[in-house]
């Protein structure tokens, strides 16, 4: 029997991230989908209401589908996450994994440079930062030299945010970031 460690399944599958130099905003999943990851395309999983509340928050013109992930940039926007690593919900990570992940991360946004980083949780920043005392919106610390915020996950997995919530915390992100210089 073959095992397969962590460290194999990054270097076997993974989501290209969607990202270019000096984008208004990158939104930054926690890790990448098993259905993600074997489409090739950001939050494809049934459910994921990233897409709809992309276009219902005023950030697209009409809803992109998955497989028009990359079109995003189109609008200012990329997409990544901080863990490559897929798996079948954000939970089976560890908070360890996430930190050593961390400097990767933190240096792949110095990199791209983006006016502002979209966490979609609390749990990423939370583990890179070591802050368990995270609160929703604008950070006030930057990360990776853009302006750091948290929105809640569009995750089908999380209940815990409506349509109408998800919706209200994405577009006061676009507001502020549209006000901003």
């Amino acid at each position: 029997m073959t095992v397969i460690s962590a460290n194999d399944v990054d270097s076997q599958q993974s989501l290209p991230d969607v990202l270019e130099p000096g984008l208004s905003i990158i939104f930054c999943g926690i890790n990448p989908g098993m259905r993600a990851v074997s489409t090739g395309h950001h939050f494809e999983g049934r459910g994921n209401r990233f897409w709809r509340v992309m276009h219902l928050a005023g950030f697209t013109p009409e809803q992109l589908r998955p497989e028009d992930d990359r079109s995003i940039l189109r609008y200012g926007c990329g997409l990544t996450t901080v863990v490559s690593r897929p798996t079948a919900q954000a939970a089976e990570l560890s908070r360890l994994e996430i930190e050593l992940a961390g400097d990767a991360f933190r240096r792949k946004i110095e990199y791209y440079a983006p006016r502002n980083i979209v966490f979609l949780g609390k749990m990423a920043l939370s583990a890179i930062s070591g802050s368990r005392d995270i609160d929703w919106g604008l950070q006030t610390r930057p990360f990776g030299g853009a302006r750091a915020w948290v929105v809640p996950n569009p995750s089908g997995l999380n209940r815990a945010f409506d349509l109408d919530a998800l919706v209200a915390a994405y577009r006061d992100v676009r507001i502020a970031v549209a006000s901003t210089p």
